[in-house]
């Protein structure tokens, strides 16, 4: 279906790199002024914060209170590991690994041949992609932020929405939780967003649904390049299991790309962090993309269409 134009213009910086290079925090000064390697060991068990402090991790033997009534707000992080949220190879309860075979469609099939990533099953070299993302510093968009580099995630409530402020790409998204519907004509009323259009209603005392729609359909669902259609419509349920745990399970429906719906997070437990803990920074930034590509990508300064071209400027 023919969608509407966007309202802004997107201005595309094309290069080829892993998005782990391209969303990079900014450097650190001591008290000298030298700028510090703020590079993380992610192997370490440490837990850092934004101001390189070291975050204790909650005991074994930790008894938690239960759950406030209504209410996710707080910082929170992969319970299992700060990086249990990465997902590589594709949204986590269905990797595209070869043995989880998503329900497509013809169009769907098509469509998944198209898209070329760089980690999965259908994965090719980082010369050979086509994702977005890594090419142009594009956002990630919805729901892949759900399912790419799910790393800190503040969640502030006010009267009448939920926002969601995520480390990766520094994105943030507005839940409506003031009873507002979708229009019945939402595929060609509402302009596409990178994130959609979110309403959210609390289920019980600690379950809120969350439904999204409108997304643009540029983006993928998540790093291993499953598509979507203007039809997506993604459901997160977020479930206060006590004070400290917060679970999140995600669905995709789409029956221009799927044949039925499927599961992309299954209960994926989130911990709750310090009040004064302080999310990393990570941003797409073109000037740090186009300085790795002539330090270390390209640094021979040879001709457009060897490794790591730097395009479409």
């Amino acid at each position: 279906m023919q969608k509407r134009c966007a309202a802004s213009t997107i201005v595309l910086i094309a290069a080829l790199i892993p998005s782990t290079f391209a969303r990079a925090q900014t450097p650190q000064r001591g008290q000298s002024g030298a700028v510090k390697d703020q590079s993380v060991d992610e192997s370490s068990p440490l837990h850092i914060d934004g101001w390189g402090r070291i975050e204790s991790q909650a005991p074994s033997t930790q008894t938690p209170a239960p759950a406030p009534r209504h209410d996710m707000s707080g910082i929170w992080e992969p319970a299992n590991g700060w990086r249990d949220g990465v997902q590589a190879s594709g949204a986590k309860a269905n990797p595209s690994d070869g043995k989880h075979t998503l329900p497509m469609t013809p169009l769907g099939q098509q469509m998944f041949k198209a898209n070329k990533p760089t980690q999965g099953f259908t994965s090719v070299g980082a010369r050979d992609t086509n994702d977005p993302a890594n090419l142009y510093c594009d956002r990630l968009g919805f729901p892949r932020e759900d399912l790419y580099n799910l790393r800190g995630l503040q969640i502030v409530q006010t009267e009448r929405e939920t926002l969601m402020l995520y480390e990766y790409d520094q994105a943030w998204r507005t839940i409506w939780t003031d009873g507002r519907e979708f229009p019945k004509d939402w595929v060609d009323s509402l302009e596409p967003r990178w994130y959609g259009y979110s309403i959210g209603k609390w289920v019980d005392d600690t379950t809120l649904v969350i439904e999204t729609v409108g997304t643009d359909e540029r983006t993928w669902i998540d790093n291993s390049g499953r598509p979507h259609s203007d039809e997506l419509r993604v459901e997160e349920r977020f479930h206060r299991v006590n004070h400290d745990i917060l679970e999140l399970t995600v669905t995709i429906t789409d029956p221009k790309i799927y044949t039925k719906p499927w599961l992309a997070l299954d209960k994926f437990p989130m911990r709750l962090q310090p009040a004064d803990f302080d999310i990393r920074e990570m941003i797409c930034s073109p000037s740090e993309l186009a300085d790795y590509l002539k330090t270390v990508g390209n640094p021979e300064g040879g001709p457009t269409g060897e490794a790591y071209p730097f395009r479409g400027r």
